[in-house]
């Protein structure tokens, strides 16, 4: 079997464990309790690329607010064509935001273009060794090796802590994790 039939199958299943968990009841809870668990004197002083939350998805505007509360630089992405990285434009949570492509939202064209040293990265699965499966864009992955290329940035994945998966298939251009939070811990790898 080929890694692209490899990664679908193991999108399936991640889809399925993720909404098991949704229907538990447990995930607006989630969504306070990563702030407790995200390690603020490490990242301090960084540029933090947020996440906007796709349905199903840990709901990462409460972590968000809290950091801008703390005078983090906050940043959001803004979805290119398909084949190109994403790009951050600075956001705080009282900026409006528009219509993304794939049901996004994104800061305005308006807004200064950034490189954040911290990206928090959505994902459908986790491995404890670093190892994610994506949406299957691949945006993501062109994003972190183009900002590693420009300076050191730390790839923080976000999850819930049931979306961890014993094995998942990866490719040459799947690029591991730098850490994980969810709203049970956060792991550096």
């Amino acid at each position: 079997m080929d890694i692209a039939t490899k990664k679908t199958r193991a999108r399936i299943q991640a889809k399925a464990r993720r909404q098991e968990f949704l229907h538990s009841g447990q995930a607006d809870a989630a969504a306070i309790d990563i702030i407790s668990h995200f390690p603020v004197a490490r990242f301090r002083g960084k540029g933090v690329g947020g996440i906007w939350p796709l349905p199903g998805e840990l709901d990462t505007r409460p972590l968000l607010q809290a950091l801008n509360e703390q005078a983090f630089s906050l940043s959001l992405p803004c979805t290119p064509r398909k084949g190109k990285p994403l790009i951050f434009r600075d956001w705080s949570p009282l900026d409006r935001l528009k219509a993304g492509p794939y049901g996004t939202r994104e800061p305005y064209p308006d807004k200064a273009e950034v490189f954040p040293t911290l990206v928090l990265v959505p994902m459908l699965a986790f491995r404890q060794t670093g190892e994610r499966l994506g949406y299957g864009g691949g945006f993501y992955d062109r994003t972190m090796a183009a900002l590693k290329a420009r300076h050191d940035v730390f790839a923080c994945g976000v999850a819930f802590a049931a979306q961890e998966a014993a094995h998942l298939p990866t490719g040459e251009y799947d690029l591991p994790l730098d850490g994980i939070l969810t709203e049970k811990y956060f792991k550096d790898f």
